[in-house]
């Protein structure tokens, strides 16, 4: 109802104004919907039956993302799981069993090199017999999902919903895939007037397969409001979503900056921004001035000084050796040797003082409503020089002295560069490109503390009270 409240009034008393849920699992959406067209069009429509069937069969649609779903969301919004029974159903236009809610089971994946041509899903896994579930969505497995009602040229209103989020993939090792993008997309092509749906918010940082659509929704204009909560909780209690959720409001007639709304452990926060100011979505309002002070101040930043995955070529799985080159290797096993053949050093750090930092520095924190820590003594290394690592670690900074290591440490360990890097980061990865917002410093001789960047940054005490309540 939240969601809802953000459409505009006028929609509720107009007659002729179709919603469709292009996801629908329980149809929770369209009935409420449905309760508030019948509350706004009482006077123009004063039967109630009259009226009842007049939105069901003309203003609500769904399309059911399994067959499953299909009965359960006419049970919930006719009252019956098949359309046309004339004992349950609360409708008497029916003709068939489906009517508006829709469930196509002989769509098929398209596969070509073994991937789904429309959703990417592995037809290793998804390629499945015809009484198994296969999760080739209609909507977004045909170009126009309108023909599954037999109104190709229909224009919608509202196109609202709650997606699948992600497709697991044949490998336990690799990422679930996201899929989300894809209905936002495809709702999109149909051109309704407004567009809302509940999604993860991993996308305002880009993460894996989401950087074209990270791009393509941070210069829409037409995305009037976001909602983000960084704890799933808040909105869904009974499931953990890393990084939170976000819902928000897409305006067809709309171009100008977005209204941003945060929740973070119950306090609210409101700006009215571009969301295309920074080549990612900054979630929390309160950085943004912080960040825009740091830029103006700032040309270098360190997402060019740190090194990417895999410094010396040598995988997480790398078994050590008796002798040869001393290797850092996952915290457990510490430092050991590996084969001089085996280590790449295209990169030149080999000969330097390193600082390893750990690739996933925050591996199991998922709620990025509590504080952060990323990087402590405990869990980063100071390589000398003839000293490598495996891909459990990254150069953070390599350099010809012991001195300027230790003060690049001082710095990468303040509260301000970690809140820096935390603006970037939408995973227990972190990696190179996440450090666009930290500053490289002109010079590492000496010891650096919150309290030097403070006055250099000119960070007002506000600022900082915000700084030190997001890091541990």
């Amino acid at each position: 109802n939240g969601i809802l409240d953000l459409l505009p009034v006028e929609l509720w008393s107009d007659k002729n104004a179709k919603f469709l849920d292009p996801v629908s699992k329980s149809w929770v959406f369209l009935r409420e919907i449905t309760k508030r067209l019948l509350k706004w069009l009482e006077q123009e429509i004063p039967d109630l039956q009259e009226r009842l069937d007049h939105i069901l069969r003309n203003q609500i649609f769904g399309i059911a993302i399994t067959e499953l779903t299909s009965l359960l969301s006419r049970r919930t919004l006719y009252c019956s799981k098949r359309a046309n029974n004339e004992r349950y159903s609360i409708a008497t236009v029916f003709h068939d069993e489906s009517w508006n809610i829709v469930f196509d089971s002989s769509i098929r994946h398209s596969w070509e090199d073994w991937k789904c041509i429309h959703c990417g899903a592995n037809q290793e896994s998804y390629d499945r017999e015809d009484d198994l579930e296969s999760h080739a969505y209609a909507f977004i497995h045909k170009s126009n999902p309108l023909e599954l009602f037999n109104l190709p040229n229909m224009k919608f209103d509202v196109i609202i919903g709650n997606p699948p989020y992600q497709l697991n993939t044949a490998q336990e090792w690799r990422q679930a895939k996201p899929i989300y993008q894809l209905f936002i997309e495809q709702a999109k092509k149909l051109q309704p007037r407004y567009l809302s749906m509940i999604i993860p918010s991993r996308w305002f940082a880009g993460w894996m397969w989401l950087d074209q659509f990270r791009i393509d929704m941070l210069k829409d204009k037409r995305i009037r409001r976001i909602f983000d909560f960084e704890s799933s909780a808040d909105i869904f209690p009974w499931v953990d979503i890393a990084w939170g959720i976000c819902y928000f409001l897409w305006d067809k007639d709309y171009a100008w900056d977005c209204e941003i709304n945060n929740s973070i452990n119950g306090k609210k926060f409101t700006s009215t921004r571009p969301l295309d100011e920074f080549p990612i979505f900054v979630r929390q309002s309160n950085a943004i001035s912080i960040i825009r002070k740091i830029l103006n101040q700032n040309t270098k930043f360190l997402n060019t000084r740190v090194s990417w995955m895999k410094p010396f070529w040598l995988p997480t799985n790398y078994i050590p050796k008796n002798s040869w080159v001393p290797c850092w290797f996952i915290q457990r096993i510490g430092l050991k040797f590996a084969s001089q053949e085996d280590v790449n050093d295209k990169n030149n750090f080999l000969n330097k003082w390193k600082l390893l930092i750990p690739k996933a520095p925050i591996a199991g924190q998922t709620d990025f409503s509590k504080p952060v820590w990323f990087y402590t003594e405990n869990n980063t290394r100071i390589a000398k020089p003839g000293e490598c690592c495996t891909e459990s670690y990254i150069v953070a900074c390599a350099t010809e002295t012991e001195e300027e290591i230790y003060s690049f440490r001082s710095y990468l360990f303040t509260k301000i560069a970690r809140f820096l890097l935390l603006q970037a980061v939408v995973s227990q990865d972190v990696t190179r490109e996440k450090f666009i917002f930290v500053p490289d410093l002109w010079s590492y001789s000496w010891e650096y503390s919150d309290e030097i960047l403070r006055r250099e940054w000119w960070i007002t005490d506000e600022e900082w009270i915000f700084i030190d309540s997001r890091i541990r």
